[in-house]
């Protein structure tokens, strides 16, 4: 009887979750239901599966042979609003239904239409319009009216009466109760921006619009049976069973060639066993082995078109447009995607395990993450999306909740807070006075409510979706600003209905990477192969720099938390980074596992292993479990378990398993199984106790290894080509740090980096030889045209002659040439600033015309003769401070009114531990943290005078006293500490120094 069902994914109108909605029909005795989210499909394939979940849906089969004395009956739709009008009800006869309903909305989301006022003809769909509509014409085969209890008064001597075979039952449903149906309103003023007052009537539901008993629905039309027949003839008439499925079956692209999976084996074989030759040369008895294992696995669980697919991404990728690529992820624990050129990770060389990524017994789908330059990505995920047919691909989407703490101000709005209340109540600072406050708690009650409720669909970062069968069976499809169709659920959601995604993401390291090895190229005529990571891993200058915790700008490995943990391990092997990768993970350090590794690290005689199989498996680790890998090992190597009960078990250890009994009974396992071996009662607990302790914290080599090498490839390119390589960080979005830091370690290379000029500079930084100049790209207030349009016409008719000729070129404004003046980059005239700001007035003053169009002829303009004008160093600083963020050729040192510049620089901390110290430090970052007793404390970061790092540690007492102040140089006073090796100061009083005033200041 309930065919219009809406749930919390009718964005900001339905207030029920899918489990809720079923639950209370559960509870009503309800035997059929439709689900009808407004304009999307989102949860549909949800409400099928919760009926099944919740016992309340059986197969047909089942249900015919009278064995069920109850069920519900779950059927889907979708209802079609524009401009938040109800149009009308799409409900689908079958699963072509579906699509058909799917369709006809994606069709609209992707041309951005508007939808029509009568619905189309659907050959496996119904469609309801509401009785308020005029209807001059004869309904068609598949369409009804709908018609509440309120509305049959309205029936006398209606025209509809010639058609009343047409009528159904039309009892919406949005909220729980008619109490939730304020939470609705709530809702409603939030997503129409306005107050709760002065939402219309027409734009929320009635406050009736709930789950009643069939029996109590039926009694409202029991005057009119003839409709309860019609809409019970339509919903009998609905069959969706097909998409129950007791064992999730992949919806992937089955079959990569068109000859079909017997094919698809034979390519991936010739394929894989061809870059074996590559990877491990033609004599290799251990690789052809493992080869052959996961070979196996992979046809058994029909994932040969899933590699062959994502080897054809990277085949494209290094072929045709010669773009750099990094495969990380636990696909790196394969050897078939290392010889796929996949990933660069060798699992052999690392002992990864093949079950981490993929076994017999894997229910969830695996996913590879490939990870391209930030600029290059979008060109790979066009390929996808044209190599393979409309309706079966797609982005993944993602849905955001209300449980950001914003959704309080939005709260606040609608019941017309002024916005200076709003404020103190989204002020951190003032949670505990808050707390007393009866307004405050009103809005705290009402996001209590809201806060798990979905608020809005979005794309994922970089999941596609590649469909055997059309997507639209599922879901239909977005079209976001992007510019990728998207699917209308979350990853979640596609691994609940059997999709693997295709993770074709990106980060700034690879354009780090990839723009270095170019400007080598170009710079120094020099061709880099830079994945020769072999020869990387063993360069003892590289290994050097790690020892000394000094790669800025290198990826991953940059960080002042990940220089730390490097010099206090004196990493100087790829082994030992892959391991800090690991272990500087937050879970893993707050655990006491980092502290527990560095330890053993420097004292691996000391250590003391539980029993064999534990130093066997775990010596690489120092006995600690830093990776998945290792729990699976022990579990496997201790316990007795096959590789995948123990990747099983491992992955429900990390709070990925859902069913808590058959969790209980890999436990039993375990320990039935390590008895088996031999061992010791109390030998299995402790062993147990420590995996069960690691399991939730640890970290996958293989991610782990991939960072890694991308890690060497950056510090390669750091160590050999420092200049290429800082410029290459700067023209890619930089790093950890601001854009300064990166400027100040390449004028530390040597590099003479010049400001921008018109007459040298391109949109972004450039290199020549040993000069390098800043590009237009980083000007605050440079317009993107102007940015774009002076190198390009520089390009095009050769170097600006003077300031005349510059502005009849480039048709700069008068506001624009003032900020290029400013900064100096018009010096090529040889004249100084004020003499250039003096003269601009001549060619773009108030009374000047514009000249826009060229000249035949050029003419002289006057000279005129100006006094001297006074320039300073110090107020050149100040512009470039305003107009680049940093000072070029201005230490930030000598802005200060003192001369101080500490008694302690920071290449000498280690000499002076334990004392008490002054320090003067250039901030470079800081970090917030929260302590075990809920109190904040900060890490610092400062250059010295000397451009040396050094770090401080704040804590809880002293940081309130002595708080941060943004950008500038410090005064510290504090005691010098080491760690394992690494110095530091602990800050007793921190102060920020006072800087000379900026000479040209009117205030």
């Amino acid at each position: 009887m309930f065919l219009n069902v809406h749930s919390s994914y009718s964005l900001k109108y339905g207030t029920m979750d899918i489990p809720a909605i079923v639950s209370k029909a559960r509870a009503l005795g309800i035997h059929q239901m439709v689900l009808t989210d407004i304009n999307n499909s989102t949860g549909a394939i949800e409400f099928i599966r919760e009926c099944y979940k919740q016992g309340i849906a059986k197969e047909p089969d089942e249900v015919q042979a009278g064995n069920i004395p109850y069920h519900l009956k779950p059927i889907a739709g979708i209802e079609f609003r524009k401009e938040g009008q109800l149009l009308y009800i799409g409900i689908a006869k079958s699963k072509e239904g579906m699509r058909e309903l799917n369709e006809f909305l994606s069709i609209h989301n992707i041309e951005d239409q508007a939808l029509l006022n009568d619905a189309p003809v659907f050959k496996n769909a119904f469609i309801i319009y509401p009785f308020t509509r005029n209807f001059n014409r004869v309904l068609k085969a598949n369409e009804f009216v709908g018609i509440k209890s309120s509305q049959l008064n309205g029936l006398y001597k209606h025209d509809l009466l010639q058609q009343k075979e047409k009528l159904v039952v039309w009892h919406p449903v949005t909220v729980g109760s008619k109490v939730e149906h304020r939470l609705h309103e709530y809702l409603r003023a939030i997503e129409l921006n306005t107050l709760l007052s002065m939402v219309p009537d027409d734009s929320k539901c009635d406050p009736d619009e709930i789950l009643i008993a069939e029996e109590a629905l039926q009694s409202k039309f029991e005057a009119f049976p003839f409709i309860i027949d019609n809409t019970q003839k339509l919903m009998d008439a609905c069959d969706l069973s097909i998409y129950f499925e007791p064992q999730i079956k992949s919806k992937n692209r089955y079959a990569y060639t068109k000859e079909g999976e017997m094919f698809d084996r034979t390519l991936l074989r010739r394929i894989a066993y061809k870059g074996l030759a590559y990877r491990y040369g033609n004599d290799h008895p251990v690789a052809r082995e493992r080869m052959e294992k996961e070979l196996s696995i992979i046809e058994f669980k029909n994932y040969c078109a899933y590699f062959l697919i994502t080897f054809d991404i990277v085949r494209y990728a290094m072929g045709r447009c010669k773009f750099y690529h990094v495969g990380r992820g636990s696909g790196a624990n394969s050897i078939v995607a290392y010889c796929l050129r996949i990933t660069d990770v060798d699992p052999i060389d690392l002992d990864l395990y093949f079950e981490r990524f993929l076994h017999e017994k894997r229910t969830s789908p695996p996913d590879f993450d490939i990870d391209f330059a930030w600029d290059e990505r979008e060109t790979i995920q066009k390929y996808i999306f044209k190599k393979y047919p409309k309706w079966h691909v797609a982005f993944l989407g993602t849905m955001s909740t209300f449980k950001d703490r914003a959704i309080i101000r939005e709260i606040g709005k609608v019941l017309g807070l002024p916005k200076e209340e709003i404020d103190t109540f989204t002020d951190p600072t003032k949670e505990r006075e808050n707390q007393q406050n009866s307004t405050y708690q009103k809005l705290l009650a009402v996001h209590h409510h809201m806060r798990s409720m979905p608020n809005q669909r979005s794309i994922h970062a970089g999941g596609i979706l590649i469909s055997d069968e059309p997507i639209t069976y599922y879901t239909a499809l977005d079209m976001p600003p992007k510019g990728f169709v998207t699917v209308q659920w979350d990853m979640y959601e596609a691994e609940a209905i059997g999709y693997e995604k295709f993770d074709v993401l990106s980060q700034r390291g690879i354009g780090h990477i990839r723009e270095a090895v170019q400007l080598i190229k170009k710079n120094q005529n020099k061709e880099i192969d830079i994945h020769d990571f072999k020869t990387f891993k063993d360069d003892l200058r590289l290994n050097a720099i790690l020892r000394e915790g000094q790669p800025v700008g290198c990826f991953y490995i940059e960080s002042p938390a990940m220089r730390q943990l490097l010099k206090k391990l004196k990493c100087e092997d790829y082994l030992t980074l892959v391991a800090a990768s690991s272990i500087i993970r937050p879970g893993v350090a707050s655990s006491g596992m980092m502290k527990s590794f560095i330890e053993r690290y420097h004292a691996p005689d000391k250590v003391v292993y539980l029993c064999k199989e534990m130093e066997e498996q775990l010596k690489e680790t120092y006995g600690v479990m830093v990776y998945q890998e290792d729990v699976i090992k022990v579990c496997h190597y201790f316990a007795g378990l096959d590789l995948a009960d123990a990747d099983v078990l491992r992955k429900a250890m990390s709070g990925k398993y859902r069913s808590k009994l058959a969790f209980e009974e890999l436990v039993n396992k375990f320990f039935q199984s390590a008895r088996v071996q031999g061992h010791a009662e109390e030998l299995i607990t402790e062993v147990w106790r420590q995996i069960s302790s690691f399991a939730g914290y640890s970290f996958s080599k293989a991610h782990s290894a991939s960072f890694a090498v991308e890690s060497y490839q950056s510090l390669y390119l750091k160590t050999y080509y420092p200049k290429e390589f800082m410029v290459a960080v700067l023209n890619n979005y930089g790093g950890f740090y601001s854009r300064w830091v990166y400027v100040h370690e390449l004028q530390k290379t040597g590099a003479k980096v010049y400001l921008p000029c018109v007459n040298h500079s391109d949109e972004v930084v450039n290199i020549k030889g040993n000069e390098v100049y800043l590009g237009f790209e980083k000007v605050l207030g440079l317009e993107n045209k102007m940015i774009k349009q002076i190198p390009q016409e520089r390009r095009k008719n050769g170097s600006f002659k003077d300031l005349e000729q510059f502005v009849k070129r480039t048709q700069i404004t008068l506001e624009q040439a003032i900020l290029l003046i400013r900064l100096g980059a018009l010096r090529f005239t040889g004249k100084d600033k004020k003499t250039l700001l003096w003269e601009i007035y001549n060619y773009l003053g108030h009374n000047q015309k514009r000249m826009d169009s060229a000249e035949l002829f050029q003419l002289q303009s006057k000279e005129y003769t100006l006094p001297v004008l006074e320039n300073s160093a110090l107020e050149d600083a100040y512009v470039e401070l305003e107009l680049l963020g940093y000072p070029l050729n201005f230490n930030m040192f000598d802005f200060l009114k003192t001369s101080y510049r500490g008694e302690v620089m920071a290449a000498d901390l280690s000499e002076h531990v334990g004392e008490i110290v002054r320090m003067v430090g250039n901030y470079v970052c800081e970090k917030t943290v929260h302590t075990i007793k809920n109190t904040k404390m900060w890490f610092g970061t400062f250059l010295d005078v000397k451009g040396d790092f050094f770090d401080t540690t704040h804590f809880p007492n002293t940081t309130p006293m002595y708080p941060f102040a943004g950008k500038g140089c410090y005064l510290i006073l504090g005691r010098i500490v080491e760690d394992f090796g690494f110095p530091s100061v602990e800050v007793l009083k921190f102060a920020k120094l006072d800087i000379v005033m900026n000479p040209v200041a009117t205030d």
